[in-house]
């Protein structure tokens, strides 16, 4: 299978990038086989669920981003888990922690959002860890979409852990509003959880309509990606996914 494109800025100002989603399980793995994942996956972007959200927490954090290449964004436990790295090619104007509505006997969840640039291009970011209870979860998808609108962006990604595959409701209401980048551009494997035997795809990225998705997939035949790696790094299969993004216009790009 062709490799992913590289990352890159083109002459119009639109730019190619790389975004990873990845359920991390609190660290509680290998973590120098999950950076050598990272690393040789070469992301832009990458949309962490299950940080680290207790003791010494954003310490953790960020060496596992020193150890990919990568800088903390934003997230961790001021988000309930989810987290967003990103490269130092990224410009960052704004970040958030969104905490979601708590549920009595369920999990917090919340997620983490930013809008940064890459050259000539504007980019909402959410990174989100639904709900294990249905109910909750399709309520969760519906504020997730809200707090897309109130980027104000008009291209943005979407990657998480929906705790559900593309058959259940909330993935669908998702995938009703945005691209699924999977289904758009299939690349490299379909099944993220569990590393030992996937046989679900509960983890996905999505992007606006605009977004041109140019492959999406578990990072299987990545160069430098081993199986081995991928085993002892945490229990989920990370999804990398390769994005045009188109040049904001003036107004927007002044705003």
């Amino acid at each position: 299978m062709a490799p992913l494109p590289n990352s890159c800025t083109e002459p119009d100002g639109s730019a190619v990038i790389r975004v990873l989603s990845y359920n991390i399980r609190s660290l509680r793995d290998d973590t120098d086989a999950l950076a050598r994942v990272i690393t040789a996956c070469a992301p832009d972007l990458v949309l962490i669920q299950e940080a680290p959200r207790f003791f010494r927490w954003r310490k953790k954090l960020t060496r596992l981003a020193a150890a990919s290449g990568l800088v903390l964004l934003t997230g961790g436990g001021t988000a309930a888990g989810p987290a967003v790295l990103c490269s130092l090619r990224a410009t960052v104007e704004r970040t958030e922690d969104v905490l979601l509505p708590l549920t009595p006997g369920l999990h917090r969840r919340g997620l983490a959002t930013a809008v940064v640039r890459f050259g000539g291009a504007r980019l909402g970011v959410i990174s989100c860890h639904l709900s294990l209870d249905g109910r909750e979860r399709y309520a969760q998808g519906g504020l997730l979409l809200d707090r897309l609108d109130q980027l104000g962006v008009e291209h943005a990604v979407v990657g998480g852990d929906l705790n559900e595959g593309p058959e259940g409701r909330t993935f669908r209401l998702l995938a009703g509003a945005l691209q699924d980048c999977r289904d758009v551009a299939p690349w490299g494997g379909e099944e993220t959880w569990t590393h030992g035997g996937p046989h679900r795809r509960i983890d996905a990225v999505f992007a606006t309509k605009g977004v041109e998705v140019l492959g999406c997939g578990v990072p299987l035949d990545q160069p430098g990606v081993t199986r081995a790696d991928l085993a002892a790094a945490t229990d989920h299969l990370p999804v990398l996914t390769a994005l045009r993004i188109p040049a904001a216009q003036r107004a927007e790009a002044g705003s």
